[in-house]
This record gives C-alpha cells, sequence and structure tokens, in this order.
C-alpha cells in the first residue's frame, strides 16, 4: 500500500513537471498544395508554354540564363540565374556569358554546361520546335566556347538582348540529354534545373512536384507542391476555404474580392503583368473581309462596360493594341469610341441592315467566359448577334490555332517591349497556319514594315515613333480591337510567405521559389 501510494506521489509529482515544461514547436507546414483555374496541363515544354497553367508551371521548373528578379515584371531588375556574369561588344552585336559551375539538373541528369545552353536556345529560334522562334530571328548563332562560356552573335542590335534570354518563353533551358532520350515524352517528362522538379501528372487532377535538394540557390524550404485542377470558380472557393488548398487562383470581381477578404486568415494578391485582352478579328474570312463589318464592331464595343464589372482593383480599360506597360506604347492611334448608331450604319451599309450573326469558339476559364458573355450582351444592341461555342481552355488553345474561329478574344502579357507584342500578333511572320505561327489571329500584315524597322533602328526616340505608327495602322485597320487590362489575382492563405513581395510575375502566377515557405 504505501509502495502503492509513493509511485501516486511520485506519478503526479512528474506530471506536474511535465505542465511546467516547455512544449516542442508546431512543425511549419512543408507541403503547398495550389488551386488553378484549369482543367489540365497543355504541355511543359517551355517553348511551347502558352497558356497560363502551363507558363506558371515551367518557371518553378525551369531557369534561364537571367531572370526577372523574382516579384516583380521589371526588364531594369533583370538579374544573373544560369550565368554569372554577362558582357557585350562595343556595337552590341557579340554577347558572352560565363555559367555558374556546379549548377544540377533534375532527375540526375547531371551538371548544367554550355551545350545545353546552345541546344535551348537554337530549339527556342527554331519554329518546328518552339512556339517562340520570332523572338530569335534576330541570333545569327549561339556557341559553347568552353563547357561553362556562351556566345551569342546578333545579326542586328534588339530592343533587349536579355528579354530573350530570362525566365519566360523561349528564354527558359532544357537538358539536351533529356530532350534527346525522352522526345515526344518531354513535354510531360520535362528536367529543369528550377527549384522543384516534377514528380507526376495525374490527367485533369493534379501535377505534383517536389524539392530539387541540388537547386544552387539552396534546397526549397517546401518539400512537395501540389497544383490541383479546379476549373471551376465554386470548386476552386470550397477547396480554398475548407483549408484544401493553400492558395488559388481568384477571380476578377469585387464580390469574390469582398467575400475572400472575409474569410479568417486570408488574403489577396494582385499583381502584374496586367493581360491586355485584345478581339482579334480574322480580316481574311467573312464577313470580316469587310473592313466595315470591322469598323462596326469597333464601335460597338465597349470596353468601359467590362472594366466596371471586373472592378477598378484589377481591371482598366485597354488603350491600344499592345499592353499599357510595354516600351512604345501610345494611346494617340486613333482608337475609335464606342458608337451605337455609326455601329449600325456601318452594318447597314456593309449589308446587313438587319443585323449579323457570328460564331466565336469561348474559353471556359472563368475571367474569358464572363468578358465574353458581357460582350455577346453589348454587341447584340448594336444587331451583332454573337453565338458563343464554349470549349474547355487547352482545348480552345488547339482550336484557335487552326483558325476555326473568326473572332479571338485572347489576354496576353509579354516582354514589356513593344516590339515583342506587334511581332507576335500582328506581323505576317507570326500568322496561324504558316510555319512561322505564333499568335497572329487576325492575319494582320499592315505594319510589317514598321515593326521591322524598329528592330533595328539605334535611335531609341525613333524606334518608339515606329511602334506608335505600327499601333495606328493596325488600329486603322481594326486587326484588333483592344478591350481591358486585367491584373493577376491570387487568393492566399495568410501563413503562406511567397519569400518575396509579390508585385509581378512574368508566369501569370505565383513563383514558387526556394524561398517560399509557411510561418507557424
Amino acid at each position: 500500500m504505501r509502495l502503492k501510494l509513493s509511485g501516486m506521489i511520485l506519478m503526479a509529482a512528474l506530471l506536474a513537471g511535465a505542465a511546467f515544461a516547455p512544449l516542442p514547436a508546431h512543425a511549419a507546414q512543408t507541403e503547398l498544395r495550389l488551386g488553378a483555374a484549369a482543367a489540365d496541363i497543355g504541355t511543359l515544354d517551355p517553348h511551347y508554354a502558352a497558356g497560363t497553367t502551363d507558363r506558371t508551371l515551367v518557371a518553378w521548373i525551369y531557369g534561364g540564363l537571367v531572370r526577372f528578379a523574382p516579384g516583380t515584371t521589371d526588364p531594369a531588375q533583370i538579374e544573373p540565374d544560369l550565368a554569372e556574369s554577362w558582357e557585350g561588344s562595343d556595337d552590341n552585336l557579340v554577347w558572352t556569358f560565363k555559367l555558374r559551375q556546379g549548377v544540377q539538373w533534375h532527375h540526375g541528369y547531371g551538371e548544367v554546361t554550355a551545350e545545353d545552353v546552345v541546344f535551348s536556345l537554337e530549339k527556342s529560334a527554331d519554329p518546328t520546335r518552339s512556339a517562340f522562334a520570332s523572338d530569335y530571328s534576330a541570333f545569327e548563332k549561339v556557341e559553347a566556347v568552353d563547357p561553362y562560356t556562351v556566345r551569342i552573335t546578333l545579326k542586328n542590335v534588339i530592343p533587349s538582348v536579355l528579354g530573350p534570354l530570362a525566365n519566360y518563353a523561349g528564354g527558359f533551358i532544357i537538358s539536351k540529354k533529356a530532350y534527346e532520350e525522352r522526345g515526344e515524352e518531354f513535354a510531360r517528362r520535362p528536367v529543369g534545373f528550377g527549384p522543384f522538379q516534377l514528380d507526376s501528372i495525374e490527367a485533369g487532377v493534379a501535377v505534383h512536384f517536389s524539392a530539387h535538394a541540388d537547386y544552387f540557390r539552396g534546397a526549397p524550404k517546401l518539400t512537395k507542391v501540389t497544383y490541383r485542377f479546379l476549373n471551376a470558380a465554386a470548386a476552386r472557393d470550397l477547396a480554398f476555404v475548407a483549408g484544401e488548398v493553400d492558395a488559388a487562383t481568384g477571380l476578377a470581381d469585387p464580390r469574390w474580392l469582398q467575400r475572400t477578404l472575409a474569410t479568417p486568415g486570408s488574403t489577396v494578391d494582385i499583381f502584374d503583368p496586367a493581360e491586355l485582352t485584345v478581339l482579334h478579328i480574322n480580316t481574311k474570312k467573312k464577313p470580316f473581309d469587310d473592313i466595315r463589318v470591322r469598323q462596326a464592331l469597333a464601335y460597338a464595343m465597349d470596353p468601359n462596360r467590362i472594366a466596371q464589372y471586373r472592378g477598378p482593383e484589377f481591371t482598366r480599360v485597354g488603350g491600344s493594341v499592345i499592353p499599357s506597360n510595354n516600351l512604345g506604347y501610345t494611346e494617340d492611334n486613333g482608337l475609335p469610341a464606342f458608337d451605337a448608331e455609326k455601329a449600325k450604319a456601318l452594318l447597314t451599309e456593309a449589308g446587313y441592315p438587319d443585323g449579323l450573326t457570328v460564331k466565336m469558339i469561348s474559353s471556359q476559364l472563368p475571367s474569358y467566359e464572363s468578358s465574353n458573355q458581357i460582350l455577346q450582351a453589348q454587341l447584340e444592341e448594336t444587331g451583332f448577334m454573337l453565338e458563343l461555342e464554349p470549349v474547355e481552355h487547352a482545348t480552345w488553345h488547339q482550336m484557335i490555332r487552326q483558325d476555326l474561329s473568326p473572332l479571338v478574344t485572347y489576354g496576353a502579357a509579354r516582354f514589356p517591349v513593344a516590339d515583342v507584342y506587334l511581332t507576335q500578333f500582328f506581323h505576317s511572320d507570326s500568322i496561324i497556319g504558316t510555319p512561322t505561327a505564333v499568335t497572329n489571329f487576325s492575319h494582320c500584315d499592315v505594319a510589317d514594315e514598321q515593326i521591322e524597322a524598329a528592330r533595328v533602328e539605334t535611335d531609341p526616340q525613333k524606334q518608339i515613333e515606329l511602334w506608335q505608327e505600327a499601333q495606328r495602322l493596325i488600329i486603322e485597320a481594326v486587326c484588333g480591337i483592344p478591350m481591358t487590362e486585367t491584373a493577376q489575382v491570387w487568393a492566399r492563405k495568410e501563413k503562406l510567405d511567397w519569400g518575396f513581395e509579390l508585385k509581378g510575375s512574368m508566369s501569370l502566377g505565383p513563383l514558387v521559389t526556394e524561398l517560399t515557405h509557411f510561418t507557424e
């Protein structure tokens, strides 16, 4: 009995001591779960990644010779990535890049060398292996001087040599060995040197990543990242509120913003680049081969209504056929203002006094869907009956590149120098269906001379004047009608820290880096 009592006293003492002992710290979360406004990926070959989801993911997998400082879209803040230093010749036609030594590919593919850089940039410049080949038209040759030195020779001076070499579009460096071994499978089994490597893809469900332990900037603080496909806005919101995802694509909608900010422990990131949405018109396909019909459409559109619906926190009216943050942008371009009576008169003059019915393939991505529905309603007021044919976003990308829709609303942000946007959307070399196709859905060719002259112009002021003239010619021909510029929007749990201030992301989604982490 005494032994039992002594044991009870001893146990009580131990428990009392434990009450005052420091508790073990709660381990911070190391697995990140994201909810995406997409049904699946298109491709993870970075030189074909044009859709928002694809761009977001390749930015985690790959790197470039240089990179935009995380959280920015400012070309002035481009910094070293694979290249640790570079220098140009006096005439700016020969550029030499010194590579970091010891940078490792994912999945045991060894060290990144100059041979990989040469292979990647030659692939980017090849229209049969890249969607961004036109960005490299001025590249005469790319050479490996030694395993850690790359020399690039240009045919002519270009607006920004670092632009096409940054961690964006064709600038991503891929593993030559992995690409040659994996062939067509590379698009879904990619190998990069970025902070996260692809583990697996569940079609229509999720993409799974793990930390690249040998990342040259240090092992990531996160161990895993899961990118879930939650195409329906309601499904993403439910998953976010329930804590099933830590961040999710948001909506450019004031009601959504108010609702999300009212959710305990949540915040919202609104960041650049604001994507310019343009209504591209196939100028070679009836009835839009008649400029009067295109002019009527321009007068029938009132982008202010779309911007007001979206909310000023996210959206502003487009002022030209290139984004407002582009060097060379001008609002002095002759863009017509909304005028319903002029629209009706032009339609009548063109032979459509009772109006005109047009079919348009429409993406089911929420941002596109809402804009197109507003557009549909307002065009009906002036005699344009817009019949929307909604399809899944990745399918839409494929169909519009097959010239299956006479009208294409396309939102995009590019390297913020006018040459890139003008070339990809309005130069004849970029017309869809051609060997050098990019995203010229309008089959526009009215400003080729100005676009080409601006590329080689060494006087900065004259260069800007040429870009501005190009905008005026494109708007006069009504190749495209600017609609709105809409910022990127993501909801996020407050405990999730991107590792930098998210003011901008050229990948159109949050950049997940080695610094991204959760606070306790």
